[in-house]
């Protein structure tokens, strides 16, 4: 009789939703992100008909935006950073019509950095990631700050959401 090694090899065991790590900015920890969405992609199609029938092709890849909550805690004040990486990605408060105040995407890839991580880990004393999805230019699209309420105790959240062009999958 084979000897059972379910329990025993870690190869087999299914991956677990709550042992990952996202490193987005070295002056952001890692802490203040509570849930991310991984990384995915949709194949477009395009149809061709031919003599009544319709026939369906693959089309090409499009990464769909990462999604994310953020703890607000006192320190570091994520809302004060996140409020500096607009800055930071060459907005400015239009003072007057002749300043301009856009945001290139050079400066807002260059913001966060060429490539955010997300690592997921199988756990134990073992610290070694055993998936990494980079993210390649990435650039903040969307901040909400969350929203305010006498009648509640929670943690201020912040949802977040990044847009990239690609994503890869190391080990």
């Amino acid at each position: 009789m084979a000897a059972n090694t379910f329990w025993s090899d870690y190869t087999l065991q299914p991956k677990r939703k709550h042992k990952w790590l996202l490193y987005l900015r070295a002056d952001l920890p890692a802490f203040v992100v509570k849930n991310v969405k991984k990384p995915s992609f949709e194949i477009g199609e395009f149809q061709h008909k031919f003599f009544g029938h319709s026939f369906f092709y693959p089309g090409s890849v499009e990464w769909k935006e990462m999604t994310m909550t953020l703890v607000d805690p006192m320190a570091p004040d994520v809302t004060r950073k996140l409020y500096e990486y607009l800055e930071d990605s060459g907005y400015a408060i239009p003072e007057s019509a002749a300043e301009p105040h856009t945001i290139s995407k050079r400066q807002a890839v260059d913001m966060l950095g060429a490539q955010v991580r997300l690592s997921q880990f199988r756990g134990g004393d073992d610290d070694v990631p055993i998936e990494t999805f980079v993210l390649h230019n990435p650039w903040i699209k969307l901040v909400d700050f969350g929203d305010l309420d006498y009648t509640s105790d929670d943690f201020v959240e912040i949802s977040l959401t990044l847009r990239y062009d690609y994503a890869t999958l190391q080990k």
